[in-house]
């Protein structure tokens, strides 16, 4: 659902997304995906639920974070929904009178897939770049990969944090303080199933 040639996309143009995609806009183009897979549901869903309770909720860890699915953010001319981001709390404020958080994430996890890979690593991570995130998560559910990247102030670039992949169990910045077994991220299949 392209706009007009010459019109960057406004907020408008993404409320006329069909209610199976994802919206968001990118140096002025509107991008469109479809929902995303299971697998990568599931990892999602999944690194939320290991991060979210100690970080979140303060069950088993330090607390005082804002963990959120999917949000809207509004990082100047962009419109861009991460499949997480976290605040720490006190940064985040409650409302805003729109409907995208125009406060920029401590952190942020792309889950990549096959048909989003480009607009993650490319597009996106200079964005969060640009706009000081200062913790990136790149989680590949297909190749069972996690690359942590923190954010050089000086020289506002990428550093590797670290790279992981398989069962690997993991403390990785801004949540170093629980470990994460990643095999508990990855679909797989029951016994016996094909």
């Amino acid at each position: 659902m392209p706009q007009p040639a010459g019109r960057a996309a406004t907020y408008e143009d993404l409320s006329r997304i069909p209610e199976n995609a994802t919206g968001e806009i990118v140096a002025g183009e509107l991008v469109v995906t479809p929902r995303p897979s299971r697998r990568h549901v599931f990892a999602t869903s999944s690194l939320d639920k290991e991060v979210g309770p100690p970080y979140q909720l303060g069950r088993g860890g330090p607390g005082g974070w804002v963990i959120l699915v999917e949000p809207e953010l509004g990082l100047g001319e962009h419109i861009l929904v991460p499949d997480l981001a976290g605040w720490r709390r006190e940064r985040l404020i409650e409302s805003e009178e729109h409907n995208w958080i125009s406060v920029t994430p401590d952190w942020v996890c792309e889950v990549l897939s096959p048909g989003t890979v480009r607009l993650d690593r490319i597009q996106k991570t200079a964005i969060y770049r640009n706009h000081g995130v200062a913790h990136l998560w790149l989680l590949d559910p297909l190749h069972r990969t996690l690359e942590v990247y923190a954010l050089d102030a000086s020289s506002r670039s990428w550093v590797v944090r670290g790279l992981y992949g398989g069962n690997d169990r993991v403390r990785a910045e801004p949540f170093q303080e629980i470990e994460i077994e990643l095999a508990h991220l990855w679909w797989s299949s029951p016994a016996g199933a094909g």
